[in-house]
């Protein structure tokens, strides 16, 4: 299998030609949630973002297995259980599903499969049993187990930092630590809190274990891609390297990371979380809408979140959807979908979405004046065009995973805005302008403007430009 991919690797900084430890084959593992809190917008842009890959490497034909775990075990979420007064087991639960609600409501694919950390404590104790048996962990006796960072000679090398520079790991009392920077693979077991039996001792998983245990199970030693947010380079993926890397594993072949969602400039803060909820967003856009916002940046670019951004986003969507509906009404027949090559050289060029973006609109205001011309040859290339690039974005409205979640099709909007033009044709024929006036004045509200030609009514969405 070929491919003419290139993608950015953090471990080296460039932007290089992908190729898959395995011909024809992808493995990728994605840092899913910690299943605490209702999802917000920050959170959910990795899926996304990281679906859109998922997607391109399908289309690009190669058979992707898909990881993404859950972290149902962790302080957050035994802080959680005490605040909200349930079982911590009940937290992570009510927490995860509103984590696939989301993912659903979005049209992010089910991953390939998707781990819990509790359900791999075994792999863990084996991998910290290989751990210590090389002399690069250590159990002081307490019950917790420790990496020791000082023996590792490729440490810190995904974040470029030297590790005299760092704070002390705050993950467990240092009292036991050879070096305060030594990080916890195991933490003992505490009264009240959840525990696991080990060889060292009672305890639990420290949060950067699980996910070397999981994706050396799912994946094997060594996997193509290592995905997850920008803030999780440090710690978090310097010390999955760490562990893996000690074991004697190869890890991950190319590290990628999405940006932040921001407002004002800065990461997107807690305070703000309950109104950047996605359940909240969805109360304001559909889910197909929100998808289109916070898929439209560059997956390595910055975010920055506003109402009016987001409404804007919306509308834009809304014309290349509208444009689809009266394809289709015109065509006669179900688009199809295809990839242009343009589109291909874009996505391939480390995912350019927001290239591929000024493409889709390159293609759209084509159909529309293949409309204008009724010039049907160009007006089915170019819907094809549009669906396939919608396809691979996940935001082809035809969709079923939208239309199954309370979104509308394009052709179910066509239809109804082309049963109000007939009520407002029937008016005029009538002259009941009043009632005629009404209905056009309606349908501005909604965004839509009529224009009356010698072909009759013709619509399109408000601030479109000219057909």
């Amino acid at each position: 299998m070929s491919s003419n991919l290139s993608l950015y690797n953090t471990a080296d900084r460039k932007i290089s030609a992908f190729k898959p430890l395995v011909p024809g084959k992808v493995g990728i593992y994605l840092c899913g949630a910690t299943v605490q809190a209702p999802p917000h917008i920050g959170h959910i842009r990795s899926g996304v973002n990281f679906d859109i890959l998922r997607r391109w490497l399908s289309v690009s034909g190669f058979d992707v297995t898909f990881i993404r775990n859950v972290t149902d075990i962790d302080d957050k979420i035994l802080h959680k259980a005490v605040h909200e007064e349930i079982p911590w087991w009940a937290v992570a639960m009510k927490y995860e599903r509103a984590f696939s609600d989301a993912y659903a409501a979005l049209n992010v694919l089910p991953p390939t499969y998707e781990p819990r950390a509790t359900g791999h404590v075994t792999q863990m104790i084996q991998l910290m049993q290989i751990l210590i048996e090389n002399g690069a962990a250590y159990a002081p006796g307490n019950g917790d187990v420790y990496l020791e960072v000082r023996k590792l000679k490729s440490y810190l090398t995904l974040s470029n930092q030297k590790l005299d520079d760092l704070q002390s790991a705050d993950d467990a009392d240092l009292t036991h630590k050879r070096d305060p920077r030594d990080f916890a693979l195991w933490k003992a077991a505490k009264a009240g809190d959840p525990s696991w039996p080990t060889p060292w001792g009672a305890g639990r998983p420290g949060w950067h274990l699980e996910c070397s245990a999981m994706a050396q199970a799912y994946l094997g030693e060594s996997f193509d891609i290592h995905g997850g947010g920008l803030d999780l380079i440090f710690p978090h993926h310097e010390n999955e390297i760490a562990q893996s890397e000690a074991a004697g594993w190869g890890f991950a072949n190319i590290w990628m990371h999405n940006a932040w969602v921001t407002t004002s400039g800065e990461k997107m803060s807690k305070s703000l979380g309950n109104s950047l909820q996605v359940q909240e967003l969805l109360k304001r856009v559909r889910g197909i809408e929100l998808r289109w916002y916070l898929g439209s940046a560059h997956y390595r670019s910055m975010l920055e979140f506003s109402f009016e951004a987001l409404e804007e986003s919306s509308i834009n969507f809304r014309r290349i959807e509208a444009f689809l509906g009266r394809a289709r009404s015109l065509l006669g027949f179900d688009i199809a979908t295809s990839i242009n090559p343009a589109f291909a050289k874009a996505m391939n060029d480390d995912l350019a979405v927001p290239q591929s973006l000024a493409l889709i609109s390159e293609w759209v205001k084509d159909g529309n004046n293949a409309i204008t011309n009724k010039d049907l040859k160009t007006l089915s290339q170019a819907a094809s065009d549009v669906r396939g690039a919608l396809a691979v974005l996940g935001c082809d409205p035809e969709d079923l995973a939208f239309a199954t979640s309370g979104g509308i099709t394009s052709d179910v909007l066509d239809g109804l805005i082309g049963l109000a033009l007939e009520q407002r044709t029937a008016a005029r024929a009538r002259k009941d302008f009043a009632a005629s006036d009404a209905i056009r004045d309606q349908l501005a509200a909604l965004g839509i403007s009529i224009e009356d030609t010698a072909d009759g009514p013709r619509w399109t969405v408000a601030n479109e430009t000219s057909k």
